[in-house]
């Protein structure tokens, strides 16, 4: 049995039983026959039944975000461009899945001679809670436009979130069982991934997860991808717009109540910009409205789980016990729910733990460094590899600095961001494979290629 629980008041909200082993295997048998019938439809026919999918997320909109704030926290505006960010994507892929389907005409002495993609079949899709419907989405939209089916485990804390997703392909006419949540807890995974029925698995997760997953997926010889987070650099240049970084840091280090894997993490500012920059931070931070995510006024929601919250905690008294200064926040609030205020890290050393790991909460951690070359040597210290931001006037600078990150993204004067017109996925320990853009439909698809002579 599976409670979920509202994060603001502390309270229960929901009960999900398990799955039982009889309702997986019809999960499974549902979704490995819908997708048999699914992979003969025209990409024209996918596409129709994707742009239902935006019409109807754009209907729910407030419901969703509504959902999204009483299981995991998000804010209700951030919510509601989570679901409308979703139903672009909708529309993206649906307008170019013909296009990017099609056989490719190789030139041979052949009669004819192409290259045709096929869909591996069902995909097994473990996802986050963070984001309950773009993570998933923006995976399966492409995904499912290639073909393919989805097995959907999502996190627990969101499974009300997971069967509003199964039900929004229902309505929108996808075959049934092609898209089931499965209401499974993580000692079951194993069986899903190994089970004759299951093509390839995809993650969105922890490093440990991933090696697991990325295991269990070699064994059995199937398509993995990995999407395991980061740690991701920010670096301020003595050249930059200060007030114009620091109010990107906030927005994107802040946003989701700092639970996302693509934000800025690690603020590297050279010291000829250091003590302004942290100045800005702390002006803009300080000006964050904590609370109810419900509340129109809210800018920061409590954390999603209260076991995250003293991960957290625990992360900024060890960053403090090794000499960091705490600028700001900090503190555990009294009461119900799983509140943490903004909080900012000064002086850390590049070499902490907060200045390598990934921190995923409310948390800004600024790093000061000599010049350039030792923001480089910083940035790139981390195990994750996901995106990487520069702040410099000069753009030539700008392009010669991110050619030297090891980032999987790399941006401008632009805080790391997710967009369906670009590949999304990270190097190093960040995981491999990638999301989005046509990179992302291709991930699931197999290249057959075609000979044919005449008779």
């Amino acid at each position: 049995m599976f409670t979920t629980v509202d994060p603001y008041s502390g309270e229960p909200l929901a009960t999900y039983p398990e799955m039982t082993p009889a309702a997986l295997e019809d999960a499974l048998e549902q979704a490995y026959v819908a997708q048999l019938t699914w992979r003969r439809w025209t990409a024209r026919e996918r596409a129709e039944r994707v742009f239902r999918l935006g019409h109807l997320l754009r209907d729910g909109r407030d419901r969703y975000a509504d959902r999204m704030a009483a299981e995991m926290g998000k804010v209700l505006r951030e919510g509601c461009a989570e679901i409308e960010k979703c139903a672009k994507a909708c529309e993206f892929f649906a307008e170019r899945a013909e296009e990017w389907l099609r056989p490719e005409a190789v030139a041979t002495e052949a009669f004819d001679s192409h290259v045709d993609l096929l869909p591996l079949g069902v995909v097994l899709a473990i996802m986050p809670w963070n984001f309950p419907f773009w993570q998933v989405l923006r995976f399966g939209i492409p995904a499912l436009l290639a073909g393919n089916g989805i097995l959907l485990k999502h996190a627990p804390n969101v499974f009300g979130c997971a069967l509003d997703i199964e039900q929004l392909f229902r309505a929108a006419g996808f075959p049934e069982g092609l898209v089931r949540a499965l209401l499974i807890d993580t000692p079951r995974i194993p069986q899903v991934i190994a089970d004759r029925r299951v093509a390839a698995v995809t993650i969105t997760g922890s490093l440990r997860a991933g090696r697991i997953v990325a295991g269990l997926a070699g064994q059995s010889l199937k398509k993995s991808v990995l999407e395991l987070g980061g740690s991701d650099p920010f670096l301020v240049l003595e050249d930059a717009d200060v007030e114009a970084a620091a109010s990107a840091a906030v927005a994107s280090r802040f946003q989701n109540c700092g639970q996302v894997c693509i934000a800025a993490k690690r603020l590297i500012a050279v010291e000829a910009v250091r003590e302004a920059f942290e100045h800005a931070l702390l002006e803009r931070l300080a000006a964050l409205r904590v609370g109810d995510p419900r509340a129109a006024e809210t800018d920061l929601g409590p954390m999603a789980r209260g076991d995250l919250r003293e991960q957290l905690h625990g992360q900024v008294e060890a960053a403090r016990k090794a000499g960091a200064q705490l600028a700001l926040g900090g503190r555990v609030p009294s009461g119900p729910g799983f509140l943490y205020p903004p909080t900012l890290l000064t002086r850390v050393m590049a070499d902490a733990a907060v200045g390598r790991d990934e921190v995923f909460g409310p948390v800004a951690v600024s790093i000061g460094v000599r010049d350039e070359a030792a923001a480089i040597r910083v940035a790139n210290a981390s195990e994750y590899g996901l995106a990487a931001s520069v702040w410099t006037r000069d753009l030539e600078r700008g392009a010669c600095v991110s050619a030297q990150l090891d980032a999987g993204a790399v941006f401008v004067n632009r805080a790391p961001f997710s967009d369906p017109r670009l590949p999304f996925g990270g190097v190093k320990q960040s995981g491999y494979g990638r999301e989005l853009s046509r990179q992302g439909m291709l991930e699931f698809c197999a290249s057959r290629s075609v000979w044919i002579d005449p008779a």
